[in-house]
């Protein structure tokens, strides 16, 4: 019988009981596509328009702007400034909607006791790297380690500590998870793959 769960949304807590006796576990790791991108992306978006209106409206000299006067700029210095800023927002927009669409740090774990191997998958930039892929026996896994370091930049990380291997992290890339869920889903996985674990 196969059951999943997922990482970065919902209860995991009650999704543990129900797989503590399943034969495989696979975990969504959430990449991009988080809210706080979209919003981001949104945001900058609307920003950089709206610069980059203003200062083509300033050279121009026609209101591309309906709801303001760009044309009472002075197109240098003020003009070429405020159009540079639409630019480089513009540009920002374009990486951090890029980001999204490739799902950039998505991807999965998959723990799998009929095959005894684990498989971890991410998608990374446009290249050769692309799909990040490891595979490797459940049998050289040590131990499941949580890092919390806290402070200006916390982190708060779930890793792998692999035999013959750096150790592998498992959670996803930028805002960090609570404590609590950190430690609940580090906790559901050592009792799935019975090893111990460290950091707490």
């Amino acid at each position: 019988m196969t059951a999943s769960t997922t990482t970065n949304s919902g209860d995991s807590e009650a999704k543990a009981n129900k797989n503590s006796t399943s034969s495989s576990l696979n975990q969504k790791v959430l990449g991009s596509r988080r809210f706080s991108n979209y919003w981001w992306a949104t945001v900058v978006s609307i920003g950089g328009i709206g610069f980059f209106l203003a200062g083509l409206s300033s050279y121009l000299q026609i209101d591309l702007i309906p709801f303001a006067e760009p044309t009472q700029l002075v197109f240098i210095p003020q003009g070429i400034a405020i159009g540079f800023y639409g630019v480089a927002g513009l540009l920002l927009a374009l990486y951090l909607w890029g980001m999204i669409l490739l799902d950039v740090g998505g991807g999965y774990n998959e723990f799998d006791k009929e095959k005894g191997e684990f498989h971890i998958f991410r998608w990374g930039f446009p290249g050769k790297n692309r799909r990040i892929e490891i595979k490797a026996p459940l049998q050289d896994i040590q131990a499941v380690r949580l890092e919390i370091k806290e402070g200006l930049n916390p982190r708060r990380e779930l890793y792998l500590r692999v035999k013959g291997r750096r150790n592998i992290p498992l959670t996803r890339v930028g805002q960090p998870l609570s404590i609590t869920k950190l430690e609940n889903d580090g906790a559901e996985l050592a009792r799935f793959l019975a090893v111990p674990l460290e950091g707490l």
